[in-house]
């Protein structure tokens, strides 16, 4: 009981601190004259939402930063009643848990300079992608440095087959995973609600997995999470608002991210992140297609949430069936672990 009411409030609150920072921040961004420039390229529709302000992830990152803060040092202080209840490792979690949002928080300061850039140079091109990739592969070495430091190594869980140690290399395949699933989570954010609602199913998820192993914190963090994202979808559903920006996709690119890695189950990114890796896929067929082929399109664009609104779909039903695969192939995560964790 105890545990779901403590759940139950992380989210809540989460969700009336991006709320209601949105009712201040919008009007703000407004006031700077930070909007988003829309490139030429892109759906001639897309010209409607030039100016809609950008940086709209800083509602979220606060509530989820400062509500995972206020649980975690609660679960600390309480912990030694939840330890008898749950079998938790308040110690593991609590080092997870502010190495994780130091990952994300880095990429959010990542995004918040790329942002910047546009809105004061009035363009869509902030930080080039070899500054982007620099800066965030740096983000993740510190941070699995930190992992490193505290003691936890290079052996990961895999469902069904157990701990597997990869040496060496856990550190540059991890690094590769966390850069890799960070821009991915980038490049979901595209059009009104999108990213927003698939991280929301996302974290539900983690939510639900970290609670069935019995990880109060890391439960609470996703909780807050889940909130945070849809008290920003009252601003960023279609029509949007506010855009969440490169400071807001960043930043949940890497708390995905630190989630997995806290529930040591990275593998999970996998199915729930299957929208994440079908967008940067998507890129990377088109892009290699064309080159391939002297200019011929495999996708009417790309990223592939593009190609479903040049086929018609409207940005509501996009955002509802990619909302949908995500708690779909969830589900299927749920289920590797529940069944694949006990199997072991």
């Amino acid at each position: 009981m105890v545990y779901g009411i403590f759940t139950f409030c992380s989210a809540l609150l989460a969700f009336i601190i991006s709320a209601v920072l949105g009712k201040f921040l919008i009007p703000y961004l407004h006031k700077l004259h930070f909007g988003q420039t829309i490139l030429d390229i892109g759906p001639n529709w897309h010209k409607d939402k030039q100016g809609t302000p950008i940086m709209g992830g800083i509602m979220f990152i606060v509530a989820i930063v400062v509500v995972t803060l206020i649980s975690t040092i609660t679960y600390i202080l309480t912990g030694e009643n939840f330890i008898d209840m749950y079998f938790a490792d308040i110690n593991r979690e609590a080092v997870f848990i502010f190495a994780g949002l130091g990952l994300a928080v880095a990429n959010g300061l990542i995004g918040f300079i790329d942002d910047y850039t546009k809105a004061v140079k009035k363009r869509n091109l902030g930080l080039t992608a070899i500054q982007k990739l620099v800066l965030q592969f740096l983000a993740a070495g510190i941070y699995l440095a930190v992992l490193g430091l505290a003691g936890y190594g290079t052996s990961t869980l895999i469902p069904f087959v157990g701990m597997v140690d990869l040496g060496l290399f856990y550190y540059v395949i991890a690094a590769i995973v966390i850069v890799g699933m960070v821009n991915a989570v980038n490049l979901t954010d595209g059009i009104d609600g999108l990213n927003g609602s698939v991280t929301f199913f996302a974290c539900v998820i983690y939510m639900l997995i970290a609670s069935m192993l019995s990880y109060l914190g890391i439960t609470a963090m996703s909780a807050a999470s889940a909130g945070a994202c849809l008290g920003f979808l009252v601003w960023n559903f279609h029509p949007a608002k506010v855009f969440m920006g490169d400071t807001g996709s960043l930043f949940l690119g890497g708390l995905v991210c630190a989630i997995a890695f806290a529930l040591n189950l990275p593998v999970l990114l996998l199915p729930i992140g299957i929208i994440y890796i079908a967008e940067v896929l998507s890129v990377v067929l088109q892009v290699s297609y064309f080159k391939i082929t002297h200019g011929k399109r495999l996708f009417k664009m790309s990223p592939i949430h593009h190609h479903f609104e040049m086929c018609g779909w409207s940005e509501v039903k996009i955002v509802a069936v990619f909302s949908a695969i995500t708690a779909l192939f969830g589900a299927v995560a749920f289920a590797l672990v529940y069944f694949g964790v006990a199997a072991i």
